[in-house]
């Protein structure tokens, strides 16, 4: 995960929507995408239009963003899913979700994806009984993602799993709460993935 050195508030502003970086502040009344729905700076609240590959460069940054990765991690994705049979951009999505950050986030043991990225940092994130040490690895199907004995009691931890008690797990994960361990089930399709973008325009600008 890159390092982020500007408000990540600020990069929900300028895409719009909410990129879900700031843990629990995106769920309450205190979000700026929910109190100012126009991008920062002053001319925010002029209508802009955005044509062509404005439009393509828009959909590549907040995925980009979403994900919080810097432009040569993103490239690097779409290399791989570009290589892969199928429909590169549905491919792409596919590996960007199935990264090990996201993956603590998607099931409830993080407030945001840097949350997860200073777990496994620290070294707390266990993949099928080793020590998981990279964010951005990809897991797949009958992996079990666990945590370290020591990391289970950890204020950090117990106060995501709070926070989202109530939060939906996608299909594609299975995640024991009591037991704080997480198995992938299948590998997640299109349908599984609910982010606001538009994948085969970002398909299209690499394209170019």
């Amino acid at each position: 995960m890159a390092r982020k050195q500007e408000s990540v508030c600020r990069l929900c502003r300028v895409e719009r929507t909410k990129l879900f970086l700031k843990g629990s502040k995106c769920l309450s009344d205190k979000c700026p995408v929910e109190r100012r729905s126009y991008p920062p700076g002053e001319h925010g609240r002029r209508r802009r239009r955005i044509l062509g590959y404005g439009i393509q460069i828009r959909e590549k940054q907040k995925l980009k963003r979403y994900y919080s990765m810097t432009e040569k991690q993103f490239r690097l994705f779409f290399k791989r899913a570009e290589k892969r049979k199928g429909v590169t951009g549905e491919i792409l999505l596919s590996q960007l979700e199935r990264r090990l950050d996201n993956v603590l986030f998607l099931a409830g043991f993080s407030r945001s994806r840097g949350d997860a990225v200073q777990l496994i940092n620290h070294g707390h994130v266990v993949k099928n009984g080793r020590k998981a040490s990279v964010p951005s690895m990809l897991v797949d199907k009958d992996d079990v993602i666990s945590f370290k004995e020591s990391a289970k009691n950890k204020s950090g931890v117990q106060d995501a799993m709070e926070l989202n008690e109530n939060k939906a797990v996608p299909g594609w994960l299975d995640v024991d709460r009591e037991n704080m361990k997480i198995t992938v089930v299948s590998y997640p399709a299109r349908k599984d993935i609910p982010i606001p973008v538009e994948e085969h325009l970002v398909v299209e600008l690499y394209s170019r």
